[in-house]
C-alpha cells in the first residue's frame, strides 16, 4: 500500500478539564516525517491519536489520504497503526518477542485481512505470516539474532531501543500507510535517538507516512509544535478509541 498525506488545519481537541491541542494545522506529502514536538503534556500523544483517528477531535478538520476527520475515523484507522502508544499498545513484559510477532499476526489474519485470505490453505495462510513479520522486523530494523535468546527473549529483557524497534515492527505487521509513534526519543540516549529517528526517516521513505512524538525533533522533519495547555494530555477528551 501507498503512503498517505496528512494535512490539518485548525484542529483541536477539547475534553472536560480543557483543550488538549487547539489550532493545529499541517500539511505533508505522502512518505513524510512528520515530528509532533513538545513537552511532555502539551498534547502531544492526542494529537497522534487523533491523526490517526483513535480520537475524536472537535473543532478544525484533517484529511488521512481520502478520508475525512472527525467524519471518518473509522476509515483512517483502517490504514493506520500506532506503536510504543502508553496504554493502547503496551507490550506484555512476560511475553517473548517471538510470542508478540505470532500474536499479531494472528490477529492481522483474522481481523484485518479479507474474507478470502481466511479461506486460503494453512500452508498459504502460514507463509503469508512469516513473511509479514519478517518484513516487518526488517523494516523495524530488529534483528532477532541480536537478542539474548533470539526470538524467545522476553519483553522485560529488552533495552529500550529494542522495544521500540518491537512496537514499531508489531505495527508494521498489518502494513499501514501511516504510522503513529508516541514518544520516539523517550528515556534515549543521543546514540539511541539517533538510531531511532533512522529508523523512523527509513519507514518512511519506505513507503509509510510517519507522525513521531518527541520533545526535541531532528532538522529534516516537518514539525507539528504543541505547547502546554489548561488541559492534561490524557485527559477525558475520548470520543474514539480503535485497535493499535
Amino acid at each position: 500500500m501507498d503512503a498517505v498525506g496528512v494535512t490539518a488545519e485548525g484542529l483541536g481537541l477539547q475534553g472536560p478539564r480543557g483543550w488538549a491541542f487547539r489550532d493545529v494545522s499541517v500539511e505533508a506529502a505522502p512518505g513524510t516525517l512528520i515530528a509532533v514536538e513538545g513537552p511532555s503534556g502539551s498534547g502531544r500523544t492526542c494529537l497522534l491519536l487523533a491523526l490517526t483517528g483513535r480520537m475524536r477531535a472537535t473543532e478544525g478538520t484533517a484529511s488521512i489520504g481520502p478520508a475525512r476527520l472527525p467524519k471518518q475515523p473509522a476509515a483512517v484507522r483502517r490504514v493506520s497503526a500506532v506503536a510504543n502508544v502508553a496504554g493502547v499498545t503496551d507490550l506484555d513484559p512476560a511475553l517473548t518477542v517471538g510470542e508478540h510477532l505470532r500474536e499479531r499476526a494472528l490477529l492481522q489474519r483474522r481481523f484485518g485481512d479479507s474474507l478470502r485470505g481466511l479461506l486460503r490453505p494453512r500452508a498459504e495462510r502460514a507463509a503469508e505470516a512469516k513473511l509479514r513479520i519478517d518484513s516487518a522486523l526488517a523494516a523495524a530494523g530488529l534483528d532477532l539474532a541480536s537478542l539474548p535468546k533470539g526470538s524467545r527473549t522476553a519483553v522485560r529483557d529488552l533495552e529500550r531501543l529494542e522495544a521500540l524497534r518491537l512496537s514499531i515492527a508489531l505495527a508494521l505487521i498489518g502494513r499501514p500507510r501511516l504510522l503513529g509513534v508516541d514518544d520516539a526519543d523517550l528515556k534515549l540516549s543521543d546514540a539511541e535517538r539517533t538510531q531511532a529517528w533512522a529508523l523512523l526517516r527509513s519507514v518512511a521513505e519506505g513507503g509509510t507516512t510517519v507522525v513521531a512524538v518527541c520533545s526535541e525533533a531532528p532538522d529534516d522533519t516537518v514539525v507539528v509544535a504543541t505547547s502546554p495547555t489548561a488541559g492534561k494530555e490524557k485527559a477525558d477528551a475520548i470520543a474514539e478509541t480503535g485497535r493499535p
